[in-house]
């Protein structure tokens, strides 16, 4: 009996176990998703809702819109930017975690995942006890001789970065450890011994092998920056917009093809950069 025979039966139970769950799965997430694709061809009436029809106006006037435009921008950036902070911020931080021998490690590491049992609404109004103008950070400022009077640091573009980096920054540095405990101290070893400095042996030899966790931690913290909502309506405020809460507005509106046509160009711009970074990522690992 040639191998292929023989692993056939394993291949047809595995499929047999696990099929039936992967279609629920699929059908409970790809179902909605088509029902609501199809939300985004039809027409808004204030009187009757919706209209069903075939229309491309609302992505038409998705992208006409300065409004609409100016979120779109502003999210892509605020994602991109954020995405940046933790990868720069997770990395040292994984390292040290990855290299650590301390009998500390599991409570440095329970340190980083404490805060992800506390939901975004609740992070985000603690910022804002800190940030606001009688929060700790403006009265401390006072009390320094820094400022004269109270400073509100909130409702900022930037607040909105350090509130999202706060609730991202644990999934990098837990992607990036994952892989950097697998990597063999001996290839650093034989690098510093080969007379690489640090940072050459970083850039050549650690962040080459380190791309894995570099390319999961990256879209993973890019996705939920993107799609962020709690924070950048508490720590944005009214005026700040982004496409997460400009989909809820739109569906408060009862714009339902307003909201899925949003909802749509979020999804397939999140979709397709996090796809490049796949792509780039496998070729440069290849390459390494």
């Amino acid at each position: 009996m040639s191998a292929n025979a023989a692993s056939r039966p394993k291949i047809l139970t595995a499929a047999f176990l696990i099929g039936p769950a992967t279609f629920i799965a699929a059908l409970g997430v790809i179902g909605p998703m088509l029902y609501l694709l199809r939300y985004s061809f039809n027409q808004y009436d204030p009187m009757e809702l919706m209209i069903e029809t075939f229309t491309l106006s609302n992505y038409v006037e998705f992208f006409t819109s300065p409004y609409y435009l100016s979120a779109y921008l502003t999210t892509l950036r605020v994602g991109l930017i954020s995405t940046v902070i933790c990868l720069v911020a997770g990395f040292p931080l994984a390292y040290v975690l990855a290299r650590s021998g301390s009998r500390f490690k599991n409570l440095m590491i329970i340190g980083i995942v404490v805060p992800l049992f506390v939901g975004n609404a609740v992070r985000a109004a603690g910022w804002m006890s800190f940030l606001g103008s009688r929060g700790l950070l403006s009265v401390t400022l006072m009390k320094l001789g820094f400022t004269d009077g109270p400073t509100d640091f909130m409702y900022t573009e930037g607040t909105v970065i350090v509130g999202i980096v706060a609730v991202n920054l644990p999934y990098m540095v837990l992607s990036l450890q994952s892989v950097l405990e697998g990597i063999n101290r001996n290839v650093e070893e034989a690098a510093f011994s080969l007379g690489a400095p640090p940072l050459t042996m970083a850039r050549r030899v650690l962040l080459p092998l380190a791309l894995p966790g570099i390319a999961a931690g990256t879209i993973l913290t890019f996705i939920l920056a993107m799609n962020a909502y709690a924070t950048p309506v508490l720590l944005g405020g009214p005026s700040f917009n982004m496409m997460a809460p400009l989909v809820y507005g739109q569906f408060q509106l009862n714009n339902w093809p307003g909201a899925a046509a949003v909802a749509f160009v979020l999804m397939a711009t999140t979709l397709l950069l996090t796809i490049l970074v796949a792509i780039i990522t496998r070729q440069k690992f290849r390459e390494g």
